[in-house]
């Protein structure tokens, strides 16, 4: 009895924990400049928020590189680029992993937007996408639609990967009056 109480009470510690490092502190709000940002793309190329000046920007973040959600996400992603751009907007992607995984996952499905490599979690950090477990540092699945002139238009912290998509493209046609 005793040992199915401990694991109840160490379940509950590990959910109030994890909860507790989800939770979006430091999130960019609304209106809000965009937190600037120079990362690489998986061919080395820098990128920074000002090369998308006077477009919309969906500036996603992402776990991992070839894991089942991002995979989705990011085919996604392509497959409705676009409408995207027809909207005026780019997708920029962005994990922690290196610049190789983000050419290898490229590669393998065909991704035609830039995937940046934030090493140190410094960008992800800022927009309050780290998920920092000490030895374990992940980004967590947040996006933000970024405005032409650099200012959050909206935030999504609960991502579903399967209609994530749409779901900006109908937001943008609503925020762009398309």
């Amino acid at each position: 009895m005793i040992k199915i109480l401990v694991v109840l009470v160490l379940g509950a510690l590990c959910f109030v924990a994890y909860q507790a490092l989800s939770v979006a502190a430091d999130v960019p709000k609304v209106g809000s400049p965009a937190p600037d940002f120079k990362l690489p793309d998986a061919q080395s190329k820098e990128h920074s928020l000002a090369d998308y000046a006077g477009s919309w920007l969906v500036l996603y973040f992402y776990p991992k590189d070839d894991t089942p959600g991002c995979t989705k996400q990011a085919c996604s992603f392509r497959d409705d680029l676009f409408q995207l751009e027809k909207l005026g907007a780019k997708v920029v992607g962005v994990s922690v992993d290196d610049t190789a995984s983000h050419a290898e996952f490229a590669r393998k499905y065909s991704l035609p937007f830039p995937l940046l490599s934030d090493k140190d979690g410094k960008v992800a950090d800022q927009y309050g996408a780290l998920m920092n477990l000490g030895v374990i540092r992940k980004a967590k699945r947040y996006t933000f639609l970024i405005d032409p002139q650099g200012k959050i238009a909206k935030v999504y912290l609960s991502v579903d990967t399967s209609r994530h998509s749409q779901e900006i493209i109908d937001d943008l046609k609503q925020l762009a009056g398309k």
